[in-house]
């Protein structure tokens, strides 16, 4: 009677155990990019520029799936007017562009969408106006996105405005518009091209006890 040859790993458990865990490994990996490039991301917020909304060291959750979804179908995600985003910041000397090398120079912001591709968007005694085919007398993005004196844009936008928003880009402020504590389309940053954005926020994760959905 013949003997049932054994095979590697069963002659070697400790080399059978080292690969199951290394193949563990590689899958959490590969899912970690996977949810991060396409599913989701997690930022931390630095400095005051989305007080009252958002404040320093506020951890939040970004939705990558939508971009993600544009992407596949050949377009540019476009994000709803109100939404705070995080977007791709590249060299803060000029201009934001769409060219893949600014990467290696990259940071990331976090702002609240104000205006879209041809609106003009006027800051004038600390009131922004957006004016567009719709509301060709103006209307304030704010009153719909201030939700108290607490959450939402500060009721004083300083600085003088008076721009259209160029194709393919929006315009984005902070919600800490007094003085210069927010570096946004008004002063510095400029306009922020489609292909920068990451995706909308979804989710204030931390700290626990001020959890909340946007």
């Amino acid at each position: 009677m013949e003997t049932a040859k054994l095979t590697f790993f069963q002659r070697h458990p400790v080399a059978a155990d080292i690969c199951s865990l290394a193949v563990f490994v590689v899958f959490i990996v590969l899912g970690t990019i996977i949810i991060n490039s396409f599913i989701y991301r997690s930022y931390n917020v630095i400095g005051v520029s989305m007080e009252n909304t958002l404040h320093g060291n506020d951890r939040v959750i970004v939705n990558r799936i939508p971009v993600s979804i544009a992407h596949l179908q050949g377009k540019e995600y476009v994000p709803e007017r109100g939404q705070v985003i995080v977007f791709v910041n590249g060299d803060a000397t000029g201009p934001l562009t769409c060219n893949a090398d600014a990467a290696l120079t990259d940071q990331y912001i976090i702002k609240r969408v104000i205006a879209f591709p041809g609106e003009r968007v006027v800051v004038k005694d600390g009131v922004l106006t957006v004016y567009n085919d719709e509301y060709p007398d103006g209307f304030h993005p704010d009153d719909e996105t201030r939700k108290s004196d607490t959450d939402g844009p500060k009721a004083n936008t300083s600085g003088e405005v008076d721009m259209i928003v160029p194709e393919g880009e929006i315009f984005v402020a902070g919600d800490n518009r007094e003085g210069t504590h927010s570096f946004d389309s008004r002063y510095g940053l400029g306009t922020v091209p489609y292909c920068r954005i990451i995706g909308p926020v979804i989710l204030r994760l931390f700290p626990f006890s001020q959890m909340r959905t946007f």
